[in-house]
């Protein structure tokens, strides 16, 4: 299941989690992105065709195309949402996050916003819904846990019944923190929060990601929660991952892993690796199904739901590399 709809079929019900050797075992079986263009060949036409979505992006030249389209595009989000963000903070900038702060905080929209218990406390975390082809997708983005917002943290993933999430960051980048370590560093302790107790049931370390798999325990009711932790360590400290390949099986094996609740998707601050995640998985979604997409509406409609969502032009022109490897692979073997 790629992802969560309004009316998703699992609303309500407990699915089986698998136990853990079962749920890493598959992660050994991880395909190249060659097999994966042959999945997407297997949902093709009978006749044998190349789907839609390969035919929208087939040009004579891709260079001219991703400079042109990605050029033309980025500077017309900027026109009608809002300057991209920096890279870097300023001394200005620090002043104003404070010591709480790991980044400079991008604020919810108050009609986007995930509402925490019945008082709807505050969290810095967004729901994002994208309509492509008449289908919605549905996902949480959120700011990376602070040591003061763990609690919360944890209580946003029971409340929205999520199975899996989605890590775009490692908790220190070039000296600097980026997200608190709110797990449990080994398997025979947990971590003792003052409402959850968390435990790592088991851990795999794969050349891309981090596949740790959590069981949490809510104290006061003693109900449990399994959850599958997927977090990408392939991104650079600045700028965007060298290894287009390593992103695209990152994000299929969240794809597939993905089982009840949206998506919780985090990087820093939950704007811009979060968004370009985001973007890929609603277009990887579409490839299969056949879909028409369009890369600049995916991320207008993530900008007026959170802002800054993709926050340079760099990472705005890495989904469309990600979308093009992708679709060069399946005319190759048309």
């Amino acid at each position: 299941m790629s992802s969560y709809r309004k009316a998703a079929k699992d609303s309500g019900k407990n699915k089986k989690v698998p136990d853990c050797d079962e749920t890493l075992s598959s992660s050994s079986e991880e395909k190249t992105p060659k097999s994966m263009t042959h999945e997407v060949l297997e949902n093709a036409d009978s006749s044998g065709k190349v789907n839609r979505s390969v035919q929208n992006f087939q040009r004579s030249n891709y260079d001219d195309l991703f400079k042109d389209a990605t050029e033309s595009e980025s500077e017309s989000i900027l026109a009608t949402g809002g300057s991209f963000l920096r890279d870097k903070w300023s001394s200005e900038d620090e002043e104003l996050a404070g010591p709480s702060q790991t980044v400079p905080p991008q604020l919810p929209d108050d009609s986007t916003r995930v509402p925490l218990g019945e008082n709807k406390d505050y969290i810095n975390a967004s729901y994002i819904r994208i309509v492509n082809s008449g289908e919605e997708y549905f996902y949480i983005a959120s700011q990376g846990p602070l040591p003061s917002t763990t609690d919360d943290f944890w209580q946003m993933v029971l409340e929205n019944n999520s199975n899996v999430i989605v890590m775009i960051t490692r908790e220190i980048e070039g000296g600097i923190i980026k997200c608190h370590h709110y797990w449990p560093i080994s398997m025979k302790k947990p971590l003792e929060l003052k409402n959850y107790r968390i435990f790592l049931e088991n851990y795999q370390i794969l050349q891309y990601f981090i596949i740790r798999i959590f069981h949490v325990v809510k104290k006061s009711t003693g109900s449990s929660h399994f959850v599958k932790h997927l977090q990408f360590t392939s991104w650079p400290d600045h700028g965007t991952p060298a290894s287009v390949d390593g992103f695209i099986k990152y994000v299929r094996y969240v794809r597939k892993s993905h089982l009840t609740g949206p998506m919780l998707v985090h990087c820093s601050a939950g704007v811009g690796r979060t968004g370009v995640f985001l973007c890929v998985d609603v277009v990887f979604c579409a490839i299969e199904k056949n879909f028409p997409f369009n890369i600049k509406n995916i991320v207008t409609q993530m900008r007026e739901q959170r802002y800054g969502m993709i926050q340079t032009k760099e990472q705005y022109f890495f989904c469309y590399k990600v979308v093009l490897e992708v679709l060069q692979k399946i005319l190759t073997l048309d």
